[in-house]
């Protein structure tokens, strides 16, 4: 007997992320704003958007919530902070917590990742053989190392 149940599929298509190319951000604009809310919405007008909704929908945050984080009655999820750096393409938000907790802001890099190490110790290796190199061509033509 067949069932009367209809199965479904939640979402047949995969929710697309829009992340902009990264940005320097001047450190000190950043570290001029007088709260995280404010660093938050330089992070967002730094972006370029147009509309809250472009925001508060790309990382699923109720508009009710949005309107109450605008005003300072509610908080921003912490845990979507990534990935509002990621929307926005720059790390206004972290610039700021880093300097209100005594970091110097200026001093922030990111970590190497394995292909950019991986990279770095070819480029060593083949600078160390081309100085090898050097060396040798040098003492065969007669001059002084």
């Amino acid at each position: 007997m067949k069932s009367n149940v209809k199965t479904t599929l939640a979402d047949p298509q995969l929710p697309l992320r829009l992340v902009r190319t990264a940005q320097a951000v001047d450190p000190a604009l950043v570290v001029a704003q007088p709260s995280m809310l404010a660093a938050i919405k330089l992070c967002i007008s730094l972006g370029g958007f147009e509309a809250d909704k472009q925001v508060y929908g790309a990382l699923d945050i109720d508009a009710g919530h949005w309107t109450r984080i605008h005003r300072g009655e509610a908080h921003f999820p912490v845990d979507k902070l990534p990935a509002l750096m990621d929307l926005c393409g720059n790390e206004a938000p972290l610039i700021w917590l880093t300097h209100s907790r005594g970091y110097e802001a200026a001093s922030l890099r990111k970590r190497e990742t394995e292909t950019e190490r991986a990279l770095r110790h070819a480029q060593e290796a083949l600078d160390a053989e081309r100085m090898k190199v050097r060396v040798l061509t040098d003492a065969l033509h007669g001059r002084a190392a």
